[in-house]
């Protein structure tokens, strides 16, 4: 479960840079609590009154106030950068969505409980909320924060805030040096291209539908992060994984969470430079559906992953930096599995050459091109300008562009200092009908296979071109 948190101190919404506010305001130290998914909200906390004055002039909100030993949870929501089509005329207002919250909670809003000799905080509680940038910070009991996320409308998105804060730690002169140093090196490879054509797109059809439940064979109903189903997807994501030879584990990162998939493939020579390719392999319903696939959102990705890693196993690659594929449980409820791993790698002082997250590259709109979108908020722009030039070289055929549709768990890594960058799968808001819903399945209009095998490719020559790599003559040859 989520701790509790451990001091009192006042909590900050801005949508301040937050290196220049850190740098302009300095007393809010290592009071980073992360951002929003969209990139343009930034929580700090302080427990100084003369720096929560000062900043106070950047903030979004007032200051809201925290008291040590509150086990309450802090929950932020915002609406996901969704093109109106998808709302289709329903209507999705912050009022009404809080009112239907509000008659989730099974306590009264007055009723204060005394809970070990403590004042515990109201089940739920509004305390600000902005109809204008449809954005709201609530209060309320942990196991309601936990499953907030199948109570909201496809278009909105919640985050739970850290008990803890992090360090705001800003992506290095040489960690970006390195990324440019491949940039520089970067040309068309016709073995590269050899081996990111060689991605099997049937097996990517029989992928998505064992992870969907549409495969009779498959007992998931439900990817959500406390589900059933999720477990039989890690277990399965596993196995999978280490077929093609990576080496993997089941990492939890919070009780009651599903856990994070890590897999590896060690280098061949000595090195602790590591490349890493992430998708999101949880899901979510809306209005408190228990149906949820997650096709696209982000089935699409996790197969992504997982064809890479079929075609790493056929073609005898071996790869001179080390590489992980990962695939982060925990996502849908405020980036919580990638956000415990980028803190790992961090303590450890971690030797992360890039990585890219892959989230939805499989809904493609009805008389669009196919596409590429990159985030035009949070992430590094050296890693997002080689996924760029690679795309142009190995899948000519996406057009390249930027999205609002931010941040996945790229974020997570940004955040600690790692260059990172997101793979999606339009150049603009979301569009998917399906987005959040129970009917995010891969046989439906829409759903394009050839769109994510293109994106897949881009990843997958990143990863090349980024780790360096041998190929196993025999089975380069019979492939």
């Amino acid at each position: 479960m989520v701790a509790t948190f451990l001091g009192a101190f006042s909590l900050l919404v801005t949508q301040a840079d937050p290196f220049l506010l850190h740098e302009k305001t300095p007393c809010l130290g290592v009071g980073y609590y992360g951002s929003s998914y969209s990139g343009k909200y930034h929580f700090f906390g302080t427990s100084d009154n003369a720096c929560v004055d000062l900043a106070t002039s950047s903030s979004l909100m007032q200051p809201v106030t925290v008291h040590a030993g509150d086990s309450s949870q802090l929950v932020w929501l915002e609406k996901a950068a969704v093109d109106p089509s998808v709302i289709s005329g329903e209507s999705f207002s912050l009022d009404l969505l809080i009112q239907n919250l509000q008659a989730l909670s099974p306590r009264p809003l007055e009723e204060q409980q005394q809970v070990l000799g403590a004042i515990e905080e109201p089940f739920f509680e509004v305390l600000n909320a902005d109809d204008i940038s449809n954005t709201a910070l609530l209060r309320m009991g942990r196991t309601m924060a936990l499953s907030i996320d199948t109570h909201l409308p496809p278009v909105y998105r919640s985050m739970l805030i850290p008990s803890t804060p992090m360090s705001l730690i800003p992506v290095s002169s040489p960690a970006i040096g390195r990324v440019q140093e491949i940039l520089s090196h970067v040309k068309f490879d016709p073995s590269i291209a050899g081996i990111v054509n060689n991605i099997s797109l049937p097996q990517m059809q029989n992928d998505i539908r064992f992870l969907t439940g549409e495969d009779p064979k498959s007992s998931i109903v439900s990817r959500h992060s406390f589900s059933d189903g999720v477990l039989v997807a890690a277990q399965w994501l596993k196995d999978r994984f280490e077929e093609t030879g990576a080496e993997c584990a089941l990492e939890p990162f919070l009780s009651g969470f599903a856990p994070n998939v890590i897999c590896e493939y060690s280098a061949t020579i000595n090195t602790t430079e590591t490349v890493l390719l992430s998708a999101h392999y949880d899901s979510r319903g809306s209005f408190g559906s228990t149906r949820a696939p997650g096709g696209d959102d982000d089935g699409s990705g996790t197969i992504a992953l997982l064809a890479i890693a079929r075609t790493i196993a056929r073609k005898g690659i071996t790869f001179k930096k080390n590489v992980q594929l990962v695939a982060f449980a925990g996502e849908e409820q405020g980036l919580l599995g990638s956000r415990a791993y980028a803190r790992q790698l961090r303590a450890a002082d971690a030797d992360l050459v890039l990585m890219v997250q892959a989230d939805m590259l499989g809904y493609h709109k009805a008389g669009e091109p196919a596409q590429l979108g990159l985030p035009e908020t949070i992430g590094t722009l050296e890693v997002t300008q080689l996924v760029a030039n690679l795309s142009a070289i190995y899948s000519p055929e996406l057009k390249v562009g930027f999205t609002p549709a931010c941040c996945s768990d790229h974020q997570s890594f940004h955040e600690q200092g790692f260059p990172a960058t997101q793979v999606f799968e339009r150049a603009g808001p979301i569009v998917d009908p399906m987005y959040h819903n129970s009917g995010d399945l891969s046989d439906r209009e829409g759903y394009d296979f050839e769109q994510i095998k293109s994106i897949a490719k881009v990843q997958f020559a990143t990863l090349l071109h980024a780790a360096g790599f041998d190929l196993d003559d025999k089975a380069h040859h019979e492939s």
